[in-house]
């Protein structure tokens, strides 16, 4: 008998793709795979499929969060297979998505909350270190806000937010991992954006020796 096909669960179905996020996820895996990568660099490579994929999309707003999982998501993917580093990989592409945003006018948090959530969501599939991933999200949202004039606190909190919420999917170990090494991370993005230096310790100063007091000599007695 020939086999039977397994049937879909009907509680379970597919998530639903606009053509943007497929256009984008195909450019970048078929530019990476080609080895295209290498002379374009990630970021701009990101940024380019991105604006070209949104430019003259009616509802930008609608389309930048799908738009930026899947650019991110196709980056990671497609740079394991050649086996490059995820987490430059997934710093770059981040750094693209939200300078692509801020070119076709998107709103910023959003292209940061669904970069870093596609970021660690593509590395939890392919059995990366998450959190390492992560922590290099945050690094380069900070970095694409302080390229744009924006404010850095405020997309770390957003790209923090994204990549949590997609650990925690992942399971337990993973959303504490992420929550510890991202909150880490923010907490020192947000102190250089505000100026504050990082308080050093330094060794306590040798104490002055004690000064010796000078015996008085006894006066001898007349004879």
């Amino acid at each position: 008998m020939p086999a039977r096909k397994p049937r879909s669960h009907p509680d379970t179905p597919p998530p639903a793709r606009s053509d943007v996020s497929t256009r984008v996820d195909q450019a970048i895996r078929t530019a990476i795979n080609s080895g295209e990568i290498i002379s374009v660099g990630v970021l701009n490579l990101v940024k380019n499929t991105l604006v070209t994929a949104l430019v003259g999309v009616q509802d930008v707003g609608a389309e930048i969060g799908g738009a930026a999982v899947a650019a991110v998501r196709s980056s990671i993917a497609a740079a394991y297979g050649i086996g490059a580093d995820l987490g430059t990989v997934a710093k770059q592409a981040i750094r693209g998505t939200i300078h692509a945003a801020e070119e076709i006018g998107g709103d910023l948090g959003t292209a940061a909350s669904g970069a870093a959530r596609g970021a660690v969501n593509a590395t939890g599939e392919i059995g990366g270190d998450v959190a390492t991933v992560a922590r290099k999200a945050v690094e380069g949202t900070a970095e694409a806000a302080r390229d744009l004039g924006a404010d850095v606190a405020s997309l770390v909190k957003n790209a923090a937010e994204g990549a949590i919420s997609a650990a925690e999917r992942i399971g337990t170990a993973a959303g504490k991992a992420v929550r510890a090494t991202v909150g880490e991370a923010a907490a020192g993005v947000k102190t250089l954006a505000r100026g504050v230096p990082v308080p050093i310790k330094r060794a306590a100063a040798p104490r002055p020796a004690a000064r010796k007091r000078r015996s008085r000599s006894t006066p001898r007695a007349s004879a």
